[in-house]
Parts: structure tokens; C-alpha cells; sequence
């Protein structure tokens, strides 16, 4: 029984030892993805659609307001209220749409960059197994990297472009 233990003990760090470690920049790598600048190029226009239909409405409140503003002396208090209402109506749908569209928009940047990334996971796995990595770390993450770990980065990419 002796022995056994004995024998575990001096295995248990070469197995230690035998452990492979590797690092990616996944940052890098999402970058370097066709479909990286598509999505970019898809969101930039959403983004900009949410935009103009949010100045079209904040320059309609404007309009509205200014001319309350202007004609506000010679309104009897009861088309003020009528009014200010209307306005507050208009503002509160105003924060509404703002609050919506950037759900929405977060939501489909999610969506979008979520394929990439789960892309990207799926070669990292794939070198990982091929090379019998123990861990491989996001270059981003750590906070120290020493000279036993090996960058991957590349190794993946070739992977992504298998993957097409």
C-alpha cells in the first residue's frame, strides 16, 4: 500500500507537468471574421434608422414647443393644459421609443455577435482537442501569461477558415 502512495505521489506532478496551456486573442479573431464586417455594417444601419426616426420625433416635439411658447400668452388656460399635455405625450413617447430601440438594438447586436462568438468557441474547441490542450485562455483575461502557454491565435484562425 506503501508503494502505491509512494508511486502517486511522484506521478501526480509529472501529470501536473504534462499539462498543456494555450491563449487566444478572441478579439482578434472575431475582427478578422467576413461576417465581423457585414454585422458592423448591418447594425450601423439599424442604428442610424433608430436615430433619424428619434430626431424626426424630438424636432416634431421642438416645433410643437416653440410655438406653444409663442402662442401661449393668447391661449385660454384651458387649451395651455390641452396643449402641455399633448407635448408631455409627445416627450413621454419620445423616452419610450429611445428606451425601446436601444433594447432592441442591444438585442440584435446579441443575436448577431452570439453566432460569431459561439463560432469562434467551437475552433477554439476543435484546436484545443486536436492539440491536447488542458485549458486554452483568453488572451484578454488573464492576469499573467507565462512562457509555458502557447498562442493559439493563428491555429484558430486557420480553423475559422476550414469552418466556411
Amino acid at each position: 500500500m506503501k508503494k502505491i502512495i509512494i508511486m502517486m505521489m511522484l506521478i501526480a506532478p509529472l501529470a501536473a507537468m504534462a499539462q498543456k496551456f494555450g491563449h487566444v486573442d478572441t478579439q482578434s479573431l472575431m475582427y478578422s471574421l467576413p461576417e465581423f464586417d457585414k454585422i458592423q455594417r448591418e447594425l450601423r444601419a439599424v442604428g442610424q434608422q433608430y436615430e433619424n426616426e428619434l430626431s424626426k420625433m424630438q424636432e416634431e416635439l421642438k416645433v410643437e414647443a416653440d410655438e406653444y411658447d409663442m402662442e401661449k400668452a393668447t391661449m385660454s388656460a384651458e387649451k395651455q393644459k390641452e396643449t402641455e399635455n399633448r407635448l408631455n405625450d409627445m416627450y413621454n413617447r419620445i423616452q419610450q421609443y429611445a428606451t425601446a430601440s436601444q433594447q432592441t438594438f442591444e438585442k440584435q447586436q446579441e443575436e448577431k455577435f452570439g453566432a460569431l462568438k459561439e463560432k469562434v468557441k467551437t475552433a477554439i474547441q476543435k484546436v484545443g482537442k486536436a492539440g491536447q490542450y488542458s485549458y486554452i485562455f483568453d488572451k484578454d483575461t488573464p492576469l499573467y501569461i507565462g512562457a509555458n502557454t502557447k498562442d493559439l491565435t493563428e491555429e484558430v484562425r486557420a480553423e475559422l477558415k476550414k469552418m466556411k
